[in-house]
């Protein structure tokens, strides 16, 4: 069976997906099926850090493989232990349970602080999350999320999630009651179209529940493994949250979450939390690779200076074509379209061959490769100057 005969309605039309089939990768690029690249500032959403098929992942995979795939999560495993210690050792958390998913690790962030309140807060069990929020695809996890699109889904759905407004401590003090165990939050709101925390809101809010007695659970799975500048975005502002979810480009790649805990909050029973893939070596084995990698002193700074220079690159561009504000941290950015044109932008630019992202129909989202040259910046820059000149936005001479 070649690539032409197949059904592409084998697959669940779960999402809009363009009539292109990829084939191989390559750092920041990727091929199709006719042979075409295109630039990816996509990178699977955050997901590959280093890049399509980088060196150190892939012979870190195939090494694992050819050794051990899984003794099963009933027994110990080296690289599980490596990148739990190594996780540890660069973070101020004491615990790891490894997941398949980011989905999946806050899935189980959310049961820890269930059990958590069940076993040091009389039963408390309502966990303070935010508009905007995204948190995921499970029940759980759609529950926990404040966006407009779930709400008419699945019902009925998971009771125990309040919702605040981001950056406005009052509306998370105003929630606090009895039954409240814990606040949970993306330190940068990416579906929503990369609204951030400020880090004095972040502050606050570990000083507001230090007081109230509640866990902090800060959702990474975006931010996490040096996207912003930093290994982990809440090292911005300088707290120290009792619970962090990891995914996306923890894996670089391939399917891995984390949920990491203090020692005070991991109180997991046996039985309470497990999963038949969680931890298999070849995953973790991957995990360390990309940890050993994006932990380096000089590649953090490296993602930082890059992301300085594609937000003034976007400001730029937004300059010249009356847009709006560039918002984010390190290769985490949005550009604020102003009018609905983010789905126009997005398909104009696959013809190009070049893969953007507009979370909401006035917003791109830029998630490049952490790794991503500055000449690969300003080849997208300069594409999407162009598209934006093609369909007549451009209001100013640069």
């Amino acid at each position: 069976m070649t690539i032409a005969t197949h059904r592409f309605d084998a697959l669940m039309n779960i999402t809009a997906r363009p009539p292109v089939v990829f084939v191989r990768g390559e750092g920041s690029y990727l091929w199709d099926q006719h042979g075409k690249r295109y630039l990816d500032f996509v990178q699977g959403w955050a997901v590959n850090c280093l890049g399509h098929a980088p060196p150190a992942l892939v012979q870190a995979l195939s090494q694992q493989a050819a050794t051990l795939l899984t003794p099963s999560p009933a027994f110990y495993n080296e690289p599980s232990l490596a990148l739990a210690n190594a996780l540890i050792e660069r973070s101020g958390f004491d615990q790891v349970f490894f997941t398949n998913s980011g989905a999946e690790a806050n899935e189980g962030a959310i049961k820890l602080a269930r059990k958590y309140g069940s076993l040091h807060k009389s039963g408390a069990f309502e966990i303070i999350t935010f508009q905007g929020g995204f948190h995921g695809r499970t029940l759980a996890t759609m529950s926990a999320s404040g966006k407009k699109a779930f709400e008419p889904l699945f019902e009925p759905k998971v009771p125990g999630f309040r919702k605040a407004t981001l950056n406005d401590l009052s509306s998370v003090e105003a929630l606090i009651g009895p039954q409240t165990v814990a606040v949970m939050l993306e330190p940068i709101q990416g579906e929503a179209g990369v609204w951030p925390a400020t880090h004095q809101f972040l502050r606050d809010l570990r000083a507001l529940t230090e007081q109230h007695g509640l866990l902090l659970i800060l959702d990474e799975i975006q931010t996490g493994m040096g996207r912003t500048g930093k290994l982990f975005h809440y090292e911005h502002a300088g707290i120290a949250p009792d619970i962090m979810t990891l995914g996306k480009g923890i894996g670089g790649g391939v399917p891995l979450g984390a949920l990491l805990a203090t020692k005070q909050a991991s109180c997991f029973a046996h039985g309470d939390q497990g999963g038949t893939y969680n931890g298999n070596p070849p995953m973790c084995a991957a995990g360390l690779a990309v940890l050993e990698a994006v932990s380096q002193p000089e590649f953090l700074k490296t993602v930082a200076e890059r992301g300085h220079m594609l937000a003034a690159e976007l400001q730029r561009v937004s300059a010249r074509h009356g847009l709006g504000s560039v918002r984010g941290e390190g290769l985490l950015l949005a550009l604020d379209l102003k009018r609905p044109i983010g789905a126009t932008i997005v398909a104009e630019a696959l013809g190009d061959g070049l893969l953007l992202n507009a979370p909401q129909p006035d917003a791109l989202r830029f998630m490049p490769a952490l790794n991503v040259t500055r000449e690969q910046i300003l080849i997208m820059t300069g594409g999407l100057d162009a598209i934006l000149t093609r369909l007549g936005a451009a209001r100013c001479v640069a």
